[in-house]
């Protein structure tokens, strides 16, 4: 819940202006990032439809030069060269990353300037070139699978298979010849009703095993199984299922010699990091599966949500599960017995929840008995290589304080990850010969180009512990303090606050560099992302706080949020203001329904109504309320579009109107209920986004708007860039 040709005259049409230049190549050594700095801990506890009137003005590079005393000027109106536009050129996001036969390295990127298109790019054979795309004009690498997607590509030998964006078919293409044409390998249903996703080759019957989504019966309640599909056909084959009968799948991974088949599966009402199984298959000389077995899940007395399952090249199987500690941690399955067993016990989270498809937080390395594995704890992610057969970590010292996907290549990890002062990045970590230590370390793919022009603006996330409404209970979040070389503000003023709710609810948020983040910053704002409680990253019991909760635990955390930080002396406690998208934006209107913390709110594409979203959304969520919401009575209780007459602060809402997750209907319900109200609001809706915005001049307007909307309404004070506002209305 955690994401072009206008066709009505509701929406207003944009154009992109952008002339940004692609991310150069950087390259980084250890000695060179050893100024890269990692959180720190701080203070513990004791409108609708609307037109343009002119263009944008881009804001003036002629800043005052940071020599001498500072400027003072109020917060919320510092010029920044981190200007909008060069947030919406760097967001930039990773589709995954693997590593072909040959050892080179591929990966893909949605393009914000290219309206979101997602490419597979493989990365140049000299450091020095820019890499090299792989997929063609009119094609993109993105599946639509559970409408999160992840999982799109896979790689081996000369071959990709893709799943292509607009028709959502599987494609195969040669990777290593020059202008070679995608193929399909799957049927077209007239439009793109059947999904695939988390694909792997089965070199021993020449297949292709995927989840396939089926929506040919029903949009929102579509059928989910593993099929394979035939990759040497001359005749394109309705995929053949090889399981199926539950809701949901994902991680089918073959064996070696192609004998066995592991996958994760779960069914309603439990999402799959509530309770899931990991199942292994045999399979017989003709390719079906003759036998079964669950490995793990099935016991009702043992609750686990068991993820990532993978085959060593002995024929070993690995997984992640949370069944002892309460915390995701690596077990391995012994077959003769069919017992599992820890492989290295960690008050910490070997994995993340399972949003999207193809997540890969571990890898075998070449070595017998090595593990490359990152693990979460603290706030803080860690990576290192863990001998299984000693029982012993060794750690690696890389400049990334977080770390999402890794890749094993030659000698070598992939590593996708970010820090305080590094953006969203992929970098090469070689190892050493005992593939125990790291001897060099280089970006090879950076979200943001140019971004260490800006470090003198940079304002590094500091972790606040603070204290909740439970007696006893903490939580956590990451506060940017304002910076700003060139400006101060009068020692009597405190900073306006914008407070973030991150979506999921099951997410979490984490302490790097977001160029979003230091847009607010340098301006002169305060800027706080919370961990409410129901967060990932501290374990199942700190997750399950959301149980029952949701709309209270989360809203109580983020207010508590806010006013630590007016307590401790951080921020302005009457220019307090929230944003959050999907779930997060439910939290951002529940919070200005049922409490009086916030001065202003923006919601993104958020939840207004609760028992309408269980009735709309898709299939993946539509039991998730089931277990964080309860009865009836609390779906009306916490809805905010039930409570109208609460709400008494400005609100700024904005929507894709190809949101299939949180349908327009949502937004449009509470701006119209604010407006009769006769509240300060706005709504912006965008054509042919869908859930979170892809297109740079959507994501530009959006933190533009945000920015003007809480500046007229409680900042006191002129923001420096120049903003057309759209109309507010019961206020303009």
């Amino acid at each position: 819940m955690s994401i072009c040709c206008l066709a009505t005259t509701l929406t207003r049409r944009y154009y992109s202006h952008s002339n940004l230049s692609p991310p150069s190549k950087s390259l980084l050594s250890p000695r060179s990032l050893s100024l890269l700095f990692s959180p720190k801990p701080i203070i513990t506890p004791h409108s609708h439809s609307h037109s343009r009137t002119r263009q944008y003005t881009p804001m003036s590079s002629a800043l005052p030069q940071p020599i001498g005393t500072p400027i003072e000027s109020p917060y919320g109106s510092w010029k920044s060269p981190i200007t909008s536009d060069v947030v919406s050129g760097s967001d930039k996001r990773l589709g995954g990353f693997g590593v072909d036969s040959r050892g080179q390295f591929y990966w893909t990127e949605s393009r914000p300037n290219e309206s979101g298109r997602s490419v597979l790019v493989k990365e140049s054979p000299k450091a020095e070139d820019e890499p090299i795309d792989i997929t063609p004009g009119g094609f993109a690498v993105r599946t639509l699978a559970q409408e999160y997607g992840g999982g799109a590509f896979k790689i081996s030998g000369d071959t990709v298979v893709f799943s292509n964006y607009k028709d959502q078919r599987l494609y195969k293409q040669s990777i290593h010849s020059k202008d070679s044409v995608p193929v399909p390998l799957t049927p077209d249903y007239g439009g793109p009703l059947v999904s695939y996703a988390d694909g792997e080759f089965d070199s021993r019957f020449d297949r292709y095993v995927t989840v396939m989504e089926d929506g040919r019966e029903s949009r929102l309640n579509t059928t989910t199984t593993i099929a394979s599909i035939d990759l040497n056909s001359d005749n394109i084959q309705e995929p053949q299922v090889l399981v199926g009968g539950n809701d949901f799948y994902a991680f089918p991974r073959m064996d070696p010699k192609g004998e066995r088949i592991a996958w994760i599966e779960w069914g309603h009402p439990n999402m799959p990091w509530d309770r899931s199984e990991l199942w292994v298959g045999y399979i017989s000389s003709k390719g079906d599966i003759c036998r079964r077995i669950c490995v793990a899940g099935g016991d009702s007395n043992i609750v686990e949500s068991p993820t990532e399952p993978k085959w060593t090249s002995e024929g070993e199987l690995f997984f992640v599960t949370d069944r002892t500690n309460g915390f995701w941690n690596i077990y391995k399955w012994v077959e003769s017995k069919n017992e599992v067993l820890p492989v290295y016990p960690l008050n910490a989270e070997f994995a993340r929840p399972l949003w999207v498809f193809g997540m890969n937080s571990y890898e075998f390395l070449e070595q017998k008995h090595l593990i490359a594995c990152t693990y979460r704890q603290n706030g803080r992610s860690f990576i290192g290589i863990l001998d299984y057969a000693k029982n012993k970590m060794s750690m690696l010292d890389i400049p990334f304080t977080d770390i999402n996907n890794i890749t094993a290549g030659s000698r070598c990890l992939y590593i996708e990850g970010a820090s305080g002062v590094l953006p969203l990045s992929i970098a090469k970590v070689t190892l050493d010969a005992q593939q125990l230590k790291a001897v060099d370390f280089r970006i090879v793919w950076s979200s943001s180009a140019n971004f260490s022009k800006y470090k003198s603006y940079f304002s590094l996330p500091e972790v606040i512990e603070f204290p909740t409404k439970v007696h006893g209970q903490n939580a956590y979040a990451y506060y940017y303090p304002p910076t700003n070389p060139i400006y101060q503000a009068s020692k009597d003023e405190k900073p306006p606050l914008l407070l973030k709710s991150h979506g999921g609810p099951t997410a979490e948020t984490r302490g790097i560099l977001n160029l979003s983040i230091q847009y607010w910053t340098s301006r002169g704002w305060g800027y706080v992302d919370v961990n409410y409680g129901g967060s990932t990253g501290y374990g199942r019991e700190y997750r399950e706080r959301l149980l029952g909760q949701w709309g209270i635990v989360d809203v109580d955390d983020c207010c508590s949020c806010a006013e630590f930080l007016v307590d401790n002396g951080k921020v302005d406690g009457r220019r307090l203001c929230i944003t959050g998208s999907s779930a997060g934006g439910y939290t951002t209107l529940a919070a200005l329904a049922f409490r009086k913390t916030f001065s202003a709110g923006a919601s993104l594409y958020g939840i207004a109504d609760l028992k309408l979203l269980k009735e709309e959304t898709h299939k993946f969520e539509s039991r998730y309320m089931d277990n964080l919401i309860g009865s009836e009575k609390e779906y009306f209780e916490r809805s905010p579009i039930n409570f109208a007459d609460k709400f008494s602060c400005p609100i700024i809402l904005f929507q894709g109107l190809e949101d299939r997750v949180v349908p327009p209907a949502q937004a449009r319900k509470i701006y119209q209920a604010l407006k009769e109200k006769g509240l300060p609001v706005a709504l912006v809706e965008y054509e042919a986004e869908q859930h979170g915005f892809r297109k740079a001049e959507n994501i530009k307007f959006t933190i533009e708007q945000q920015m003007l909307f809480f500046a007229r309404l409680v900042g006191q004070f002129k923001v420096a860039d120049e903003i057309t506002s759209i109309k507010i209305d019961n206020f303009d």
